[in-house]
C-alpha cells in the first residue's frame, strides 16, 4: 500500500508521508477515516478555540469589551503582524498589565517583514511577536477578571486553566482523567485525546446548536463566528487557516497545530474533520485538507481555485521557483453507522 501524501522533486517521488484522518458529527459517530481516528494526539494550537470558552464564559470578554476581531485574536496563531502586535497590546492595556505578564516567551514572527524592521530599529524581540501571545492576553484578561493570581497563570493548577481542562472534557466528550497533560511550545498546559474526540469538539464548534442549547453552545458559536468574520486574526498573510475561512466565507471554521496537526468545522454539516501527519511535518496537512474537503464535496471549483497554492502543493526552490509537488493519493474509509453521505453534499 502506498504512502498518503508523496513529494516530488521533479518527476522523482522523494519523501512520504503517513497521514491519520477523524471525520466526526456533532453526536460523535465517526463517518469516515483514514489510518487511526483513534490515535491519542496532542492537538496543539487547534485547541485554542476551546480553550478561549473560559475567557467568555467567566464574562471577562464582555467586561472588557472585546470585539469579534479581539476573540478570533485569543484563538490564534498569529504571523506576528502589526494588526496582531496591536491588538495583543490593547487587550494588555486595558487589563492594566504590562507586556512582560505574558509568559508564552518568543521568537522570530511568521511575519519576517515586521522582524526586519524591528532588527531594523534596534529593537529585540518581545513576547507579543510571540505567536500566541493572543491566546496568552485571553487567559489573562480572565484572570484579572476573576482576581486570581496573575503569575502563575499557566500552571495546571491554577483555577483558568482547571477551567480549560472542563470546556474540553465538555465539549470533546472525553473524561478529564483520561486527557493526558503535558507543556505546550508557549508554556501553558495542552492536552492529548484520541483524534476522533477532537473532531467532535470541532464538529460542535461548526454547530453547537446541534449539540446542545447552553451558554457553553452560546460561547461557541461566539467564538466559531469571530474566527470566521476575522480569520485573519487567525493566522495572517498567507497562511491556511485564514485563507481557508476566507474562501468557505462562513462555512468553515479552522484551527491548525503544530506536528502536523489540522482542524477543521463545517458549518452547515456539522462536521468535524481531525488530521494528524504522523511525522509531524506540516507541509502534509494543507494538501491533506483540501483533498478530504474534495472528497466529502464541500465546496466547488472555484474555491478550490482560490486555493490552489494548498490544493496543488508546490515544492520551492532558495529562488522561488516551483521545483516539484506534494499530492494526496489516499481513499476515505466509509463507516457504516453514519448518518452522512458525501453524496448529498451541496454548496
Amino acid at each position: 500500500m502506498g504512502k498518503p501524501v508523496k513529494v516530488y522533486r521533479g518527476t522523482y517521488l522523494e519523501s512520504t508521508h503517513d497521514i491519520h484522518v477523524a471525520v466526526v458529527n456533532a453526536q460523535g459517530d465517526l463517518l469516515y477515516s483514514y489510518g487511526d481516528p483513534e490515535r491519542q494526539t496532542f492537538p496543539r494550537s487547534s485547541m485554542k478555540p476551546f480553550q478561549a470558552i473560559a475567557v467568555l464564559e467567566t464574562g471577562a470578554a464582555d467586561a472588557y469589551h472585546f470585539e469579534e476581531a479581539d476573540i478570533s485574536l485569543i484563538c490564534a496563531s498569529h504571523s506576528g503582524e502589526q494588526r496582531h502586535r496591536d491588538r495583543v497590546m490593547n487587550i494588555i492595556n486595558h487589563i492594566h498589565l504590562e507586556e512582560n505578564s505574558l509568559q508564552c516567551g518568543t521568537h522570530i514572527p511568521r511575519d519576517i517583514e515586521s522582524y526586519n524592521a524591528l532588527i531594523k530599529a534596534g529593537g529585540e524581540l518581545t513576547p507579543v511577536y510571540s505567536n500566541c501571545s493572543g491566546k496568552h492576553s485571553g487567559m489573562l484578561t480572565a484572570v484579572v477578571h476573576m482576581n486570581e493570581d496573575v503569575s502563575s497563570y499557566r500552571e495546571l493548577t491554577h483555577p483558568h486553566q482547571q477551567r480549560i481542562l472542563h470546556a474540553i472534557e465538555d465539549v470533546c466528550q472525553y473524561p478529564k482523567e483520561k486527557i493526558d497533560i503535558s507543556v505546550d511550545g508557549c508554556g501553558v498546559p495542552v492536552h492529548r485525546l484520541p483524534l476522533r474526540n477532537t473532531a467532535l469538539g470541532f464538529a460542535r464548534l461548526a454547530n453547537p446548536n446541534a449539540w446542545e442549547q447552553s451558554e457553553r453552545a452560546q460561547a461557541l458559536e461566539r467564538i466559531r463566528n469571530a474566527m470566521m468574520k476575522h480569520p485573519e486574526m487567525v493566522g495572517g498573510k498567507d497562511r491556511f487557516d485564514t485563507d481557508l475561512m476566507a474562501a468557505f466565507n462562513g462555512k468553515i471554521v479552522a484551527k491548525g497545530g503544530a506536528e502536523g496537526v489540522q482542524c477543521i468545522g463545517v458549518v452547515d454539516l456539522g462536521l468535524g474533520i481531525t488530521i494528524k501527519a504522523e511525522d509531524g511535518n506540516a507541509r502534509a496537512v494543507s494538501v491533506v485538507a483540501m483533498e478530504v474537503l474534495k472528497k466529502l464535496k464541500i465546496g466547488d471549483e472555484s474555491i478550490y481555485q482560490i486555493l490552489d497554492q494548498y490544493v496543488n502543493a508546490p515544492v520551492l526552490n532558495a529562488r522561488n521557483d516551483r521545483i516539484g509537488r506534494i499530492e494526496a493519493d489516499f481513499e476515505l474509509v466509509k463507516h457504516h453507522n453514519e448518518k452522512f453521505d458525501g453524496e448529498t453534499v451541496t454548496n
